[in-house]
């Protein structure tokens, strides 16, 4: 009884012929296949390197571009030769010149002689395969696929989109299931010579010439018509990632190859030394004979995938930046947006600060420049106040303060004057608390000593953008926690909105406040308001103000206290 390996070579030729070795070693005759696209050269050194070998052969060469024929014709080739020019092999086991063997070759020998019959391939019908990446499941079966993926991407698109149109489908060869599964496999010499001498060979292989990466489903589809026994599975440890690419093993996988009591692991990288010094002379350190068990480290690929493509709350990475939704999280805490409160009230960012004893940062989207708390002008992670730096993303300006300031809740203010690019993200963010006092805009202007009609022309502008504001928090796409008040609604009852956003902000029910922010002098803004409308402009976000009582409520009763004891 004998295991034969047929190596599948195109490059790191020094590791393939280490590897060609070790199987030589323990008895095993190899048939090797050099990619055509391999310079002949190079071809000739790694023949002659192996030609003290007697047992080592070269089959004839084809080019093996991935998703073609290439491959399976260099498999059929290589195959046929370990066949006919070594009859005690009874077992053939597909392999790479990037695959190691990770167990003593003996043990390999003894786990296929106990079991004669069985053909180890993974094999499964489309319905079946949740891992095909790109979109063409059945359709690989049923469409032409005369172009290349990689070199000709947009032919391949467009003449996938025709045939799509027309409606056109190919026959699959009367009996044959389309099956798929890993490309590297063991079968035994019974299964691998039928499928090799079937009188209907060219038939299948005319079929299979024009399926879309063909190794994946040729031999998986026609083992069925022939094994005795077929384990749906592979001896070869390959693990690919979210995108279908083939993860490769470094030196620091030592102990997870270990633990994966597989037979050979790929794809491993050429300058793995500790690897190959670890696997290929270190037989003292072997794994203890043990079936093969690749999903005791399927967790840690897991956890690999779902940090690649979901990462940390808030922390955004180049594997995930240019997808919108990717992000896991748009930030990474908590933090609250005022609108209107500093230009109601005097002196607010301080006295919030008090209150909460959070961070309260001024107008962070200013068109002058990121107002940071006490006046920085570079913050946690190197943020500038730059504005032109700020712009340039604003996203992720935001998110990188949020990032680098965690466990510290942010507060900030934002009004129609900043930078509205960042509306939407803070309105999608369940991490964000958004307090509007709609129409306080004005307030700066009541104030301001400008000519009228700048005044005006301004007001008009700024209800615009906060009025746009207020139909993106209005949007059934909001998840953040929204408060929004009227200016006259507001300075009716202060405290209870104030209070009610202090608790939110704390997390917990304090004390009364006994303090509260100096309310700006609303003295005549009624009449403002009035001179607005007179001059063709309605100021309706602010609602319904008394011309003649300024912040005096209609019914002509006192203000509610602002302070209470």
């Amino acid at each position: 009884m004998s295991v034969g390996i047929v190596m599948l070579v195109h490059t790191a030729l020094g590791r393939a012929e280490q590897v060609a070795r070790h199987w030589h070693a323990a008895g095993c005759p190899v048939v090797i296949h050099i990619d055509a696209s391999v310079p002949g050269k190079t071809h000739d050194a790694f023949v002659s390197a192996l030609a003290d070998l007697p047992d080592i052969t070269f089959c004839r060469r084809h080019r093996c571009e991935w998703g073609t024929w290439g491959i399976v014709a260099a498999t059929q080739d290589a195959s046929q030769q370990m066949l006919s020019e070594f009859p005690e092999v009874t077992h053939v086991y597909l392999a790479s010149g990037s695959c190691l063997p990770l167990r003593p070759v003996q043990e390999l020998i003894d786990y296929l002689k106990a079991r004669p019959r069985t053909d180890f391939i993974e094999s499964a019908t489309t319905a079946d395969v949740p891992w095909t990446v790109g979109g063409l499941d059945h359709e690989r079966f049923t469409l032409r696929f005369p172009f290349s993926w990689r070199k000709h991407r947009y032919l391949f698109d467009k003449y996938v989109e025709l045939q799509r149109k027309i409606g056109f489908k190919r026959r699959i060869p009367d009996g044959l299931v389309p099956h798929m599964g890993s490309q590297w496999w063991c079968l035994t010499r019974r299964t691998l010579s039928a499928i090799l001498q079937d009188p209907k060979r060219p038939a299948y292989d005319r079929y299979f010439k024009r399926v879309w990466i063909p190794d994946e489903c040729y031999f998986q589809t026609l083992a069925r018509l022939y094994a005795l026994n077929i384990e749906s599975r592979s001896l070869t440890l390959s693990k690919f990632d979210f995108q279908g690419k083939p993860h490769i093993f470094y030196d620091d996988h030592l102990q997870l190859l270990r633990r994966s009591d597989c037979f050979v692991a790929r794809k491993i990288w050429a300058h793995a030394d500790r690897l190959y010094r670890a696997f290929l002379t270190d037989s003292e350190g072997a794994m203890n004979r043990t079936e093969p068990n690749p999903g005791k480290i399927d967790r840690i690929f897991a956890k690999a995938v779902e940090r690649r493509t979901r990462g940390r709350p808030g922390l955004y990475m180049q594997s995930r930046f240019p997808n919108e939704g990717w992000e896991n999280g748009k930030t990474a805490g908590q933090y609250s947006v005022f609108q209107g409160f500093a230009e109601l009230f005097e002196n607010f960012a301080p006295w919030l600060a008090r209150a909460t004893g959070t961070r309260v940062h001024g107008h962070l989207f200013a068109p002058e420049r990121a107002e940071f708390a006490d006046r920085q002008s570079v913050v946690n992670g190197a943020l500038s106040d730059n504005a032109v730096l700020r712009d340039y993303n604003p996203r992720a300006f935001l998110g990188s303060l949020i990032w680098n300031t965690r466990g510290e809740r942010q507060c900030f203010s934002l009004g129609p004057r900043d930078n509205q690019a960042i509306n939407w993200d803070i309105a999608k963010d369940p991490n964000a608390q958004i307090s509007v006092i709609s129409g306080a805009w004005a307030v700066p202007l009541f104030q301001s000593n400008r000519d009228f009609a700048d005044i005006r022309k301004e007001a008009a502008l700024l209800q615009k953008i906060e009025s746009d504001f207020l139909d993106v928090l209005h949007s059934p796409y909001v998840k953040a926690r929204i408060r929004i008040w009227t200016m006259a609604e507001f300075i009716e009852s202060p405290m209870e909105p104030l209070q009610t956003i202090i608790d939110e902000i704390t997390q917990k029910t304090t004390r009364r406040l006994s303090e509260a922010p100096h309310m700006a002098d609303l003295s005549g803004f009624g009449q403002f308001l009035q001179n607005l409308k007179n001059q063709g402009m309605h100021p309706h976000l602010m609602g319904d103000f008394p011309v003649t009582q300024g912040a005096m409520p209609r019914n002509g009763q006192s203000p509610k206290p602002y302070l209470v004891r």
